[in-house]
Protein backbone atom coordinates (compact mmCIF):
# COMPACT_ATOMS: atom_id res chain seq x y z
CA UNK A 1 0.00 0.00 0.00
CA UNK A 2 1.20 3.49 -0.76
CA UNK A 3 2.08 5.68 2.25
CA UNK A 4 0.03 8.80 1.50
CA UNK A 5 1.40 10.73 4.49
CA UNK A 6 5.00 10.34 3.27
CA UNK A 7 3.95 11.45 -0.22
CA UNK A 8 2.22 14.55 1.17
CA UNK A 9 5.30 15.36 3.25
CA UNK A 10 7.57 14.82 0.24
CA UNK A 11 5.46 17.05 -2.02
CA UNK A 12 5.53 19.82 0.56
CA UNK A 13 9.34 19.53 0.71
CA UNK A 14 9.54 19.56 -3.08
CA UNK A 15 7.43 22.71 -3.28
CA UNK A 16 9.63 24.38 -0.67
CA UNK A 17 12.73 23.16 -2.54
CA UNK A 18 11.68 24.97 -5.72
CA UNK A 19 10.97 28.07 -3.62
CA UNK A 20 7.18 27.80 -3.72
CA UNK A 21 4.86 28.41 -0.80
CA UNK A 22 2.97 25.14 -0.14
CA UNK A 23 0.40 27.13 1.86
CA UNK A 24 -0.63 29.50 -0.92
CA UNK A 25 -4.16 29.10 -2.23
CA UNK A 26 -3.38 27.18 -5.44
CA UNK A 27 -1.00 24.74 -3.70
CA UNK A 28 -2.70 24.10 -0.35
CA UNK A 29 -4.34 20.84 -1.48
CA UNK A 30 -1.63 19.78 -3.94
CA UNK A 31 0.07 17.29 -1.59
CA UNK A 32 -3.27 15.52 -1.06
CA UNK A 33 -4.04 15.55 -4.80
CA UNK A 34 -0.62 14.08 -5.61
CA UNK A 35 -1.03 11.35 -2.96
CA UNK A 36 -4.42 10.36 -4.42
CA UNK A 37 -3.00 10.46 -7.95
CA UNK A 38 -0.12 8.17 -6.96
CA UNK A 39 -2.62 5.64 -5.59
CA UNK A 40 -4.05 5.48 -9.11
CA UNK A 41 -0.99 5.71 -11.36
CA UNK A 42 1.02 3.22 -9.29
CA UNK A 43 -1.85 0.77 -8.70
CA UNK A 44 0.07 -1.90 -10.66
CA UNK A 45 2.51 -2.24 -7.76
CA UNK A 46 -0.28 -3.95 -5.80
CA UNK A 47 -1.62 -6.09 -8.65
CA UNK A 48 -0.65 -9.50 -9.97
CA UNK A 49 -0.72 -10.33 -13.69
CA UNK A 50 -1.93 -13.83 -12.81
CA UNK A 51 -5.42 -12.51 -12.09
CA UNK A 52 -6.40 -11.23 -15.56
CA UNK A 53 -4.51 -14.02 -17.34
CA UNK A 54 -6.09 -16.80 -15.27
CA UNK A 55 -9.38 -16.75 -17.21
CA UNK A 56 -8.63 -18.88 -20.28
CA UNK A 57 -10.69 -20.59 -22.94
CA UNK A 58 -9.81 -23.80 -24.73
CA UNK A 59 -9.31 -23.66 -28.49
CA UNK A 60 -8.10 -25.74 -31.39
CA UNK A 61 -6.75 -22.61 -33.08
CA UNK A 62 -2.97 -22.54 -33.31
CA UNK A 63 -2.68 -19.39 -35.45
CA UNK A 64 -1.21 -16.15 -34.17
CA UNK A 65 -3.47 -13.96 -32.03
CA UNK A 66 -2.60 -10.24 -32.07
CA UNK A 67 -3.95 -7.49 -29.87
CA UNK A 68 -2.48 -4.19 -31.06
CA UNK A 69 -2.63 -0.50 -30.27
CA UNK A 70 -3.20 -0.98 -26.53
CA UNK A 71 -2.70 2.51 -25.10
CA UNK A 72 -0.62 2.69 -21.93
CA UNK A 73 0.75 5.35 -19.59
CA UNK A 74 3.70 4.68 -17.34
CA UNK A 75 6.27 6.54 -15.25
CA UNK A 76 10.01 6.49 -15.94
CA UNK A 77 11.90 5.41 -12.85
CA UNK A 78 14.88 7.62 -13.73
CA UNK A 79 13.11 11.01 -13.80
CA UNK A 80 9.62 10.25 -12.42
CA UNK A 81 8.15 11.62 -15.65
CA UNK A 82 5.52 9.93 -17.81
CA UNK A 83 6.10 7.85 -20.88
CA UNK A 84 3.17 6.70 -22.94
CA UNK A 85 2.38 4.87 -26.11
CA UNK A 86 1.04 1.69 -27.64
CA UNK A 87 1.58 -1.96 -26.80
CA UNK A 88 1.20 -4.78 -29.32
CA UNK A 89 1.01 -8.39 -28.10
CA UNK A 90 0.93 -11.51 -30.23
CA UNK A 91 0.93 -15.12 -29.11
CA UNK A 92 0.55 -18.53 -30.67
CA UNK A 93 -1.99 -20.52 -28.64
CA UNK A 94 -1.18 -23.94 -27.30
CA UNK A 95 -4.79 -25.02 -26.74
CA UNK A 96 -5.68 -21.95 -24.65
CA UNK A 97 -6.61 -18.35 -25.38
CA UNK A 98 -7.42 -15.46 -23.09
CA UNK A 99 -10.06 -12.75 -23.44
CA UNK A 100 -8.58 -9.81 -25.33
CA UNK A 101 -9.34 -7.32 -22.55
CA UNK A 102 -7.13 -9.43 -20.29
CA UNK A 103 -4.07 -8.60 -22.39
CA UNK A 104 -4.85 -4.88 -22.02
CA UNK A 105 -5.26 -5.35 -18.25
CA UNK A 106 -1.88 -7.07 -18.12
CA UNK A 107 -0.29 -4.10 -19.91
CA UNK A 108 -1.88 -1.74 -17.37
CA UNK A 109 -0.62 -3.76 -14.41
CA UNK A 110 2.99 -3.42 -15.57
CA UNK A 111 2.59 0.16 -16.84
CA UNK A 112 1.25 1.38 -13.49
CA UNK A 113 4.62 1.02 -11.77
CA UNK A 114 7.89 2.90 -11.80
CA UNK A 115 9.21 1.40 -14.97
CA UNK A 116 11.72 1.04 -17.76
CA UNK A 117 10.20 0.44 -21.17
CA UNK A 118 12.55 -2.49 -21.86
CA UNK A 119 11.69 -4.18 -18.56
CA UNK A 120 7.98 -3.64 -19.10
CA UNK A 121 8.07 -5.46 -22.48
CA UNK A 122 9.91 -8.38 -20.89
CA UNK A 123 7.51 -8.54 -17.92
CA UNK A 124 4.46 -8.64 -20.19
CA UNK A 125 6.02 -11.34 -22.42
CA UNK A 126 7.07 -13.42 -19.40
CA UNK A 127 3.60 -13.16 -17.81
CA UNK A 128 1.86 -14.29 -21.00
CA UNK A 129 4.29 -17.21 -21.32
CA UNK A 130 3.87 -18.22 -17.68
CA UNK A 131 0.10 -18.02 -17.40
CA UNK A 132 -1.11 -18.88 -20.93
CA UNK A 133 1.73 -21.25 -21.78
CA UNK A 134 1.52 -20.46 -25.50
CA UNK A 135 3.96 -21.74 -28.11
CA UNK A 136 5.40 -18.24 -28.29
CA UNK A 137 4.75 -14.59 -27.54
CA UNK A 138 5.99 -11.29 -28.91
CA UNK A 139 5.49 -7.90 -27.27
CA UNK A 140 6.32 -4.55 -28.84
CA UNK A 141 6.06 -1.23 -27.00
CA UNK A 142 6.25 2.13 -28.79
CA UNK A 143 6.44 5.12 -26.46
CA UNK A 144 7.20 8.80 -26.16
CA UNK A 145 9.18 9.69 -23.05
CA UNK A 146 8.58 13.06 -21.41
CA UNK A 147 12.10 12.92 -19.98
CA UNK A 148 13.28 13.30 -23.61
CA UNK A 149 10.63 15.70 -24.84
CA UNK A 150 10.21 18.29 -22.07
CA UNK A 151 13.73 18.26 -20.57
CA UNK A 152 17.22 17.24 -21.60
CA UNK A 153 17.46 16.87 -25.38
CA UNK A 154 13.89 18.22 -25.83
CA UNK A 155 12.85 16.27 -28.93
CA UNK A 156 9.03 16.07 -28.92
CA UNK A 157 7.56 13.36 -31.11
CA UNK A 158 10.53 11.03 -30.86
CA UNK A 159 9.49 7.48 -29.99
CA UNK A 160 11.32 4.55 -28.53
CA UNK A 161 10.41 1.04 -29.71
CA UNK A 162 11.36 -2.11 -27.84
CA UNK A 163 10.27 -5.69 -28.16
CA UNK A 164 10.53 -8.98 -26.33
CA UNK A 165 10.26 -12.38 -28.03
CA UNK A 166 9.70 -15.69 -26.28
CA UNK A 167 9.15 -19.28 -27.41
CA UNK A 168 8.68 -19.75 -31.18
CA UNK A 169 9.18 -16.02 -31.81
CA UNK A 170 12.69 -16.10 -30.36
CA UNK A 171 15.14 -16.30 -33.24
CA UNK A 172 12.45 -16.96 -35.91
CA UNK A 173 12.87 -13.80 -37.98
CA UNK A 174 10.20 -14.88 -40.46
CA UNK A 175 7.64 -15.15 -37.66
CA UNK A 176 8.84 -11.86 -36.18
CA UNK A 177 8.53 -10.27 -39.63
CA UNK A 178 4.94 -11.51 -39.85
CA UNK A 179 4.26 -9.90 -36.45
CA UNK A 180 5.77 -6.58 -37.55
CA UNK A 181 3.70 -6.63 -40.77
CA UNK A 182 0.51 -7.24 -38.80
CA UNK A 183 1.33 -4.38 -36.40
CA UNK A 184 1.78 -1.85 -39.25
Amino acid sequence: MIDEEKIKEGVRLLLEGIREDPDREGLKETPERIARMYQEIFAGMRQDAAKPLAKVFHTENADMVLEKDITFYSTCEHHLLPFYGKAHIAYIPNGRVVGLSKLARTVDIYARRLQLQERMAAQIADAVMEYLQPKGVMVMLEAEHMCMTMRGIQKPGSRTTVYAARGLFQGDYSLQGHFFQMVK
